[in-house]
């Protein structure tokens, strides 16, 4: 148990394009659909979590529009609380980083109003299954 505490792993949310690092841990890509352009070797992607993501729905509402960030905080976070399959996905992420950094890896333009963001807190915020 003093190794555990000793050491607490992190989330961490980085741009898929953003260069990896050993820092990064395990990188996950968050993202429902995969980046246009970006190919599976340079992302150096470790798993691919696309069920976790917002639904199309959600996210064709969003449209990165700040303005509609709060809410769409809220809807997200409803989402990662009442699906079983993005609650399982969580608690996968969430038993990666009692053992190792995770890096939550996302697309979006907008380095603040993003999904991604809203996951790391929401992850972060559950503390260990």
């Amino acid at each position: 148990m003093a190794n555990h505490t000793a050491k607490r792993s992190h989330i961490q949310v980085k741009h898929i394009d953003d260069p990896p690092s050993s820092e990064d841990g395990v990188r996950i890509l968050v993202d429902r659909l995969w980046p246009r352009g970006l190919t599976k070797e340079k992302a150096a992607v470790d798993a691919w979590m696309k069920e976790i993501a917002p639904s199309p729905g959600l996210r064709t509402w969003f449209g990165h529009r700040p303005e509609r960030f709060a809410e769409f905080n809220e809807r997200y976070e409803r989402e990662l609380k009442e699906d079983p399959v993005r609650k399982e996905l969580a608690n996968r992420i969430c038993q990666m980083a009692a053992e190792k950094n995770v890096t939550l890896l996302y697309a979006a333009k907008d380095p603040v109003h993003n999904h991604a963001i809203i996951l790391q807190r929401w992850l972060n915020c559950r503390g260990e299954p």
